[in-house]
């Protein structure tokens, strides 16, 4: 028989009150106290909206508006769970009082899923690497890996090929501006010749000459195709859904991508690693020079180039900043956490939702008319 899991916490709203006067920022769900501290500036919602809150029941905020919460969002909150609030039901507690200190209702779509978790190991040990575990789960592992965990990620046993698989973010704008720059330089100046022809494999009477003027063009339809890219790998690759008895197909998603929807906070894992970026990068750009002019491609892709330096800075920021609410950003990083949290089939542009627009990808709550 498995011994009985040690009894939770208990905190008066004394207690409760020093925590919140020291800065920490605790809310409860009926007499369920949860630590939000650490989770403030991941808040889609911004930091503020947490801290106001703080000290008050959030059972009701849950439910919305302006939104109803995720049931991945609600098992979310489970992990910052520290204990139950006790005392004088009438003793006041910050921003609230605790005379609604009741246990609130189980609700129908978190509890079973709640009660079936074994936070320490889950259906993998998580104190071993986890990409020789996943192939394992099976079918079981489309809805694991959509459920999202505060907790960093090992992937592989070797320390030197695991340190390749993590970065830091600042390392990608270090490593491939300064290549953005000089492909720039060394194509403009090419371009300046007057000698760069399209269509001159054809035939010379109706080939044509390509300007320097036609360079800021160039690079810009290079960031704008980088865009299309962006999604359509995200979309078709990235998101494709593993057979659950193809090991090492699941084994291939869960590196490519299901690790950051497993951790979506892990800031080691935000960015691509510089290792295998190097090897797709170099990949489109011997693809490119085959298909165009060198001038004409090598200006195309220093610009793609430029896209994807500015959608990983992008994506960065969507788990991490804290944008001004009724920005674009703000609205980017509402959009990018619908698609983690509640809507993984949908939303899958980061850096604009240009092609969720005309693809029709948006998340349900983006597509429904609001409100008048």
């Amino acid at each position: 028989m498995a011994p009985a899991p040690p009894p939770a916490a208990s905190f008066s709203p004394a207690e409760v009150q020093r925590r919140l006067a020291a800065g920490d920022c605790w809310v409860r769900r009926g007499a369920r106290l949860y630590d939000l501290t650490g989770f403030l500036r991941h808040h889609p919602g911004g930091e503020q909206l947490l801290r106001a809150r703080a000290g008050q029941d959030v059972s009701a905020d849950l439910d919305g508006p302006p939104h109803r919460h995720s049931a991945n969002a609600r098992r979310w909150l489970e992990q910052y769970y520290v204990g139950e609030l006790r005392g004088d039901p009438q003793e006041p507690v910050e921003n609230g009082d605790a005379a609604s200190a009741e246990t609130p209702k189980p609700d129908p779509e978190v509890e079973p899923r709640l009660k079936a978790v074994d936070w320490d190991k889950d259906l993998v040990d998580w104190k071993k690497p986890l990409l020789w575990q996943v192939g394992q789960l099976g079918e079981k592992y489309d809805e694991w890996v959509h459920q999202p965990v505060s907790r960093p990620i090992r992937l592989f046993h070797s320390d030197f090929v695991e340190a390749l698989s993590k970065t830091a973010w600042y390392s990608v704008p270090i490593i491939w501006v300064p290549l953005v720059l000089y492909l720039s330089w060394s194509y403009y100046g090419t371009l300046a010749q007057g000698n760069v022809r399209l269509f001159k494999s054809f035939t010379s009477e109706y080939s044509v000459v390509v300007r320097e003027s036609v360079f800021p063009g160039l690079f810009l339809l290079g960031m704008f195709l980088w865009s299309l890219l962006e999604y359509l790998i995200h979309r078709f690759l990235f998101h494709m859904k593993p057979s659950g008895d193809s090991y090492y197909l699941i084994m291939l998603h869960f590196a490519l991508h299901g690790q950051h929807h497993k951790a979506p906070f892990d800031g080691s894992r935000l960015v691509f690693p510089p290792v295998p970026a190097s090897l797709i990068i170099g990949f489109f750009y011997l693809l490119i020079r085959l298909i165009l002019p060198e001038a004409v491609g090598g200006a195309m892709f220093a610009g793609g180039l430029l896209g994807y330096v500015l959608y990983d800075m992008i994506h960065y920021y969507l788990h991490f900043g804290s944008p001004h609410k009724g920005s674009y950003l703000y609205g980017m990083k509402a959009h990018h956490v619908k698609h983690h949290f509640a809507y993984q089939q949908s939303g899958f542009g980061i850096s604009t939702k240009l092609w969720d627009y005309l693809f029709r990808t948006l998340t349900p709550d983006e597509q429904r008319p609001k409100a008048q």
